[in-house]
C-alpha cells in the first residue's frame, strides 16, 4: 500500500508560512522606528556651532531702510534724476514782445502727450540756471561782405551773456561742412580766439551744421540739475550741400532740448524761403528769429536774446503715464490769461532705458 505524505508536507508548509507571519509582525515596528521618529538627537551647543540663519531679500513692503548694514557697490551708477521728469524752459511775452514777469503756476496749463502732468515738481522763474550756448556761425561765401561784424557782434554777446561761473558756450562755424573752433569753455579769451579763427568760403550745409551741433555737442549736456541750452544760429537761411533734412535737424534740437534763436543774414525786404526755414526751426524749439534790417542793427537782436535768457521760467514735471520708449510725446502749454503768449519747444522724445 501506498502511503500519502502530502498532508504532512501541506502542514508543515502552513505552519512555516504561519510562524513567518508571527515574526515580521513582532519585529516590523522595531525596523519602522527610526524613520518614524523625529530627529531628537542633541544638538551641538549653540556657543560652539551657531545654525546658519537663511538669508531673504526683503520684501516690498518691507524696505530696506536708508543707512541699513549693507555692503557697498562702488561701482553701480548713481541716477539722481529720474527719467520720466520733464525739465521745461519757457518765455512769457505780451503781444508787443514785452517779457511777463512774476506769473505763477496756476497762471498755466500744461498738456504732455495730451494729458495732464501727474505731478508738478518745481515752477519757478527762474533766471540763473546754467546756460550753454553754441554760437553757430553761416561762413559760407554768400556772408563775405558782412562776416567781419557777425564776428563783433557775436563776440559781444558772449561777452555779456555769460556771467556766471556754471557758464559754458562752444562756436561752430559751418560752410560745406560744420566746424568746432571752440569747445565748452567760458573762458572768453578762448571763445573768441574761435569766433575770430572762422573764415568764409564755399557752400551751405546748414541743416548739417544745426544737426551736428545738436547731437556732438548739446545733446551731451546733461547734469544733476537742469540747464538752459540754447543755439544761435547766424545765416540767411539758405542750404544748398545739407544731407540732413530739416525736419532731422528739428528733432535732433528736441532730442538735446535746445532751443535756437536765428538771426537772418538777409537784408532784403522781403522774406525768402531761407527766412522760412529759420523760423520753422525757432517755432518748434520754443525761440525766436530775429530779422534785423541791417548788419549794423545785428547787435540790437543780440541783446533781445540776451535779455529773453534771463527772463524765462522753469517748470519740472513728472508726466502722466509715461513710458521710457523713445516716443515723441506732443507739450502743449499756454498762459491762462490769453493777454499772454507762450512761448516753449513743442515736444520732446521720451528717452529709452
Amino acid at each position: 500500500m501506498i502511503r500519502n505524505t502530502s498532508f504532512p508536507a501541506e502542514v508543515l508548509r502552513r505552519w512555516l508560512c504561519a510562524l513567518t507571519c508571527t515574526l515580521l509582525v513582532a519585529f516590523f515596528p522595531w525596523m519602522l522606528l527610526p524613520a518614524q521618529q523625529p530627529a531628537t538627537a542633541p544638538a551641538a551647543p549653540a556657543q560652539t556651532q551657531p545654525a546658519p540663519q537663511p538669508t531673504t531679500a526683503p520684501t516690498p513692503a518691507q524696505p530696506v531702510a536708508p543707512g541699513a548694514d549693507q555692503p557697498d557697490d562702488n561701482s553701480a551708477p548713481t541716477i539722481r534724476l529720474p527719467v520720466n521728469e520733464v525739465n521745461l524752459i519757457f518765455t512769457v511775452t505780451d503781444r508787443h514782445g514785452h517779457y511777463i514777469p512774476d506769473l505763477k503756476q496756476s497762471d498755466f496749463a500744461l498738456l504732455d502727450d495730451q494729458k495732464a502732468p501727474e505731478r508738478v515738481n518745481d515752477f519757478r522763474q527762474q533766471i540763473n540756471l546754467p546756460l550753454r550756448v553754441g554760437i553757430v556761425i553761416d561762413a559760407s561765401t554768400s556772408i563775405r561782405t558782412r562776416f567781419q561784424f557777425e564776428q563783433q557782434s557775436a563776440t559781444e554777446f558772449l561777452t555779456e551773456t555769460l556771467k556766471s561761473r556754471g557758464d559754458r558756450a562752444f562756436v561752430m562755424g559751418f560752410d560745406v561742412t560744420p566746424t568746432i573752433t571752440a569747445d565748452w569753455s567760458n573762458n572768453l579769451d578762448a571763445l573768441e580766439t574761435g569766433i575770430n579763427r572762422l573764415r568764409p568760403g564755399g557752400g551751405t550745409a546748414l541743416f548739417d551744421a544745426v544737426y551736428t551741433a545738436c547731437r556732438d555737442k548739446l545733446l551731451t549736456e546733461r547734469g544733476q540739475e537742469p540747464v538752459r541750452k540754447a543755439m544761435i544760429l547766424i545765416s540767411d537761411g539758405d542750404d544748398n550741400q545739407s544731407r540732413v533734412r530739416p525736419d532731422e535737424a528739428i528733432k535732433m534740437c528736441e532730442r538735446s532740448e535746445t532751443i535756437i534763436y536765428a538771426i537772418s543774414t538777409n537784408w532784403t525786404p522781403s522774406r525768402g524761403k531761407g527766412d522760412q526755414v529759420l523760423q520753422q526751426m525757432s517755432d518748434a524749439t520754443g525761440g525766436q528769429t530775429f530779422f534785423p534790417p541791417s548788419v549794423e542793427e545785428m547787435t540790437n537782436s543780440f541783446h533781445e536774446i540776451q535779455a529773453e535768457l534771463r527772463s524765462q521760467y522753469a517748470l519740472t514735471y513728472t508726466p502722466a503715464d509715461f513710458k521710457a520708449n523713445g516716443a515723441y510725446r506732443p507739450i502743449y502749454l499756454f498762459c491762462n490769461d490769453r493777454r499772454y503768449q507762450v512761448r516753449a519747444r513743442k515736444g520732446y522724445f521720451a528717452p529709452t532705458q
